[in-house]
């Protein structure tokens, strides 16, 4: 008697609550349905079900192996129809997460355009700023920006992510351009709360230039911080020094007097025209194209981090998984698309 037979006669003796039932959405009698249940259990050698005249209970092994059984039937489901001939068809259910912001404006519109694509996938979007369990939370697949700490999960690098300052014209217009990092004490700048996630500051690479370039903190100890996140000496206060040659990361933190614990806002405060702010390409690069933001300090940006697809270790990842990042990183890799405003 076939395995695959057994396991599904228990799925859907499990699924009705009767023998009868299942015998009758597969077209056999009762009796069949049930020496397939006892087969199983016999060759497993525990018990799954407990049977009377009345009802049917799952065991606790029961409960347990019926996970396992839909799970497999569902990923064999998928396999089947990956290589049927009507092409690739991907099902089942998918769930997503991603952090607020970014997801809003660049994963979120992109789902009704999947599912278009494997209309039989049905899906779910978390958005958190919170680092998700995946695995623990029963997530298929992460979205996240920055970089990735070693861990257990698979990670897929999408696309770039460089952070710029920006500012509107206007606003460059009246109180000029900085040529360096250090400049910025001169300017308000919109940074995050001291309660947020951003602790190290802003970061700025050390270009190859003929000439000193001013960087506070590169061969003395930080400056004392001082109100509105300056040093004691008005200059941007440094959190972090990494060397001096050209291609290091400085880290500093500028002062303002406006500060948030949420970048969307400092987005808006830098659309409106109130400073200078350090965000994503992800982020401004539509305005950036438009002529609505302008980037400064470009010499000076670090290196990019990435944008990933992130996803727990599996030996065979589901096809609606795959088909998702694959057509995740397609459309992150398309011309223009960082910069157009919707998507």
């Amino acid at each position: 008697m076939s395995k695959l037979k057994q396991m599904e006669s228990f799925v859907s003796v499990a699924a009705r609550g009767s023998l009868t039932a299942a015998a009758n959405a597969e077209g056999v009698a009762p009796a069949i349905m049930g020496r397939r249940l006892d087969a199983l259990e016999e060759r497993l050698g525990v018990k799954l079900l407990l049977r009377t005249t009345r009802r049917i209970t799952l065991t606790h092994e029961g409960s347990a192996f019926l996970e396992d059984c839909q799970r497999l039937l569902s990923e064999l489901a998928n396999a089947e129809a990956s290589v049927s001939a009507g092409g690739v068809k991907a099902s089942g259910h998918l769930r997503i997460t991603a952090p607020a912001g970014f997801g809003r404006r660049h994963v979120a519109p992109l789902i009704p355009k999947f599912y278009e694509l494997h209309p039989e996938v049905t899906i779910s979007l978390n958005l958190s700023d919170r680092v998700v369990d995946i695995a623990g939370e029963g997530f298929d697949c992460a979205v996240r920006v920055g970089d990735m700490p070693d861990s257990a999960l698979v990670s897929v690098r999408m696309a770039d992510n460089r952070r710029l300052c920006v500012a509107t014209p206007a606003y460059l217009a009246r109180h000029g351009i900085p040529q360096t990092p250090a400049e910025l004490q001169r300017f308000h700048c919109l940074t995050l709360s001291s309660d947020a996630s951003q602790t190290r500051g802003w970061a700025f690479k050390l270009p190859a230039l003929n000439k000193a370039v001013p960087l506070p903190g590169k061969a003395a100890p930080p400056p004392k911080v001082g109100k509105g996140g300056k040093g004691s000496d008005g200059a941007p206060a440094v959190t972090e020094a990494i060397g001096n040659r050209a291609g290091d990361v400085v880290y500093l933190k500028p002062g303002g007097p406006l500060d948030c614990s949420d970048g969307q806002v400092l987005h808006d405060w830098c659309l409106a025209g109130y400073g200078i702010a350090w965000r994503s390409t992800w982020e401004v690069e539509a305005e950036i194209a438009s002529g609505q933001l302008v980037a400064v300090l470009e010499a000076f940006a670090a290196p990019p981090n990435g944008i990933y697809a992130v996803f727990p270790q599996r030996k065979h990842l589901p096809l609606r998984v795959r088909l998702w990042i694959d057509f995740l990183k397609a459309r992150y890799g398309m011309p223009g698309f960082w910069q157009a405003p919707s998507h």
